[in-house]
């Protein structure tokens, strides 16, 4: 089931400037700017629509971990922790150049391997899936939309910066 979000509402949200190096963003989680690259403000796009439009607390929200997947170091997008600091969704940005294949998914799936996190999402901006993972089963249904943070009316005091 695609989502129908529109995450260009925010693109005047961003900011962006320019250094000899290029184009940059700031990135109100990481803070501090970093190179604008297509799936950098899709990125930085995700982010504000959690941040503004789902109301995710920003302290809960973590972009570009790192971690070791059969001894190669890779990167989640987008990690969003509960009020127990365990990982509760995953989200996985692609370009928009990029189609939303079983590739994609089957990336996030493996990093979801490590944080076990019951929701996951993927994205190229064009098109966005969510599902959500019973473990236990070892079952997923695809979502209408991203899940709402739990707890998030004490949610609503964050601050993107």
């Amino acid at each position: 089931m695609q989502l129908q979000l529109d995450f260009l509402q925010f693109e005047s949200a961003l900011r962006v400037s320019r250094t000899p190096e290029g184009r940059v963003v700031f990135d109100p989680i990481r803070r501090k700017h970093v190179a604008l690259t297509p799936e950098e403000l899709l990125r930085q796009l995700v982010l504000l629509y959690l941040l503004e439009a789902k109301a995710y607390p920003a302290s809960r929200i973590r972009s570009e971990i790192g971690l070791t997947l059969n001894g190669l170091p890779r990167r989640c997008d987008i990690a969003v922790f509960d009020s127990a600091l365990q990982p509760w969704l995953l989200v996985e940005c692609k370009s928009p150049k990029v189609a939303l294949t079983q590739a994609a998914f089957e990336q996030v799936a493996r990093y979801n391997l490590r944080f076990r996190a019951p929701f996951l999402a993927v994205t190229n901006g064009l098109a966005t899936y969510s599902c959500a993972l019973d473990f236990e089963q070892e079952t997923f249904a695809f979502l209408p939309e991203l899940p709402d943070y739990p707890g998030r009316a004490d949610a609503s005091t964050h601050s993107a910066e």
